[in-house]
């Protein structure tokens, strides 16, 4: 799995297995003749995935147990798809991914007289307009004629990318966790929305705040150190520095070359001040503000000089 699916999963997932924000998303999408005859009991969490290894890279799916106003069990199926075009075989996936899922249930019901109903919802997240058809039918090649006497199905899809910020969520925590998602994989707009992304974080709680903000670190690649610190600087300033020495270890796993270059240099600085301190005892404030401004070559060459250098003049030489 490539570096860049790994925090789009783990976000998508993270946003879903929330029983109230998954609440929200699914009754805010799904067709209100589905969501009107939900209970008003939360969704329950179905652990697993159905989702083919090979394409766990591109899709992340989560399955929810519900109840209907007249007490009957169903199952509602979020398929989200992190490719940057729309995938013209997603329903075929689903298929399989919903039989999957009733066969589990199967298992688990042996003595079964009817099958419960399952809604397929489709998140998409990438950058492209969607333009598959929405049924099930739209890929098999028959007569038109056999159309009543072949397998077909709906499914609903949230389009993220093409919705308005604004209309994302009519709830603010759940609005944030989208716009961040929604920007991810559109690096030409993410300076743009920064302002408004600091509206909607002003919202979250404490914990979602430091989620959603891992996440941009990890996803944004045109936001730098700087943006960050703004950021939170704007919405949380008491746990800058906290959060910002959070991040470090994420962005060193990213592939932002923003942040990696950033984050990589002032590891060596701080590796190179510790190992001046051992060698010449408490370091004065010059050399201590020459090694934080000093690029990766210099810091490399210092540190190989520190083991012969009679002092601290010796490291910092240009005439060596």
């Amino acid at each position: 799995m490539s570096k860049i699916a790994h925090p789009h999963d783990r976000f998508l997932k993270i946003l879903l297995s929330d029983p109230e924000r998954a609440a929200c998303l699914l009754r805010e999408r799904l067709p209100v003749e589905i969501s009107e005859l939900l209970s008003d009991e939360l969704p329950e969490l179905v652990g697993g995935s159905f989702v083919d290894q090979e394409l766990q890279e591109y899709l992340t799916d989560r399955l929810f147990r519900v109840k209907t106003i007249h007490g009957q069990e169903a199952f509602l199926y979020a398929l989200i798809d992190n490719k940057s075009y729309s995938d013209q075989f997603v329903a075929w996936q689903l298929l399989r991914y919903m039989v999957r899922s009733l066969e589990q249930w199967e298992r688990e019901n042996p003595k079964w007289k009817r099958l419960p109903a399952i809604v397929p919802l489709v998140v998409y997240h990438g950058e492209d307009k969607w333009r598959i058809p929405n049924n099930f039918l739209a890929l098999v090649d028959a007569p038109t004629g056999w159309r009543p006497y072949l397998l077909d199905f709906k499914f609903s899809l949230f389009d993220l990318g093409h919705v308005e910020d604004h209309r994302l969520s009519k709830q603010p925590h759940l609005r944030a966790w989208l716009l961040a998602a929604k920007y991810a994989t559109r690096d030409g707009k993410q300076l743009e929305i920064k302002d408004f992304l600091v509206e909607v974080l002003t919202e979250v709680p404490a914990d979602d705040f430091m989620l959603i903000m891992r996440y941009v670190v990890e996803t944004y690649k045109n936001y730098d150190e700087k943006d960050v610190r703004e950021i939170i600087r704007r919405v949380r300033p008491e746990e800058e520095e906290k959060m910002m020495s959070k991040f470090a270890q994420s962005v060193i796993e990213n592939t932002n070359p923003k942040w990696t270059q950033m984050v990589l240099q002032k590891g060596e600085a701080r590796i190179l001040t510790r190992q001046m301190q051992r060698r010449f005892g408490n370091l004065p404030d010059w050399a201590k503000e020459k090694i934080a401004s000093a690029e990766p070559p210099s810091l490399e060459e210092w540190s190989l000089r520190i083991f012969d250098a009679q002092s601290l003049d010796d490291v910092f030489s240009d005439k060596v």
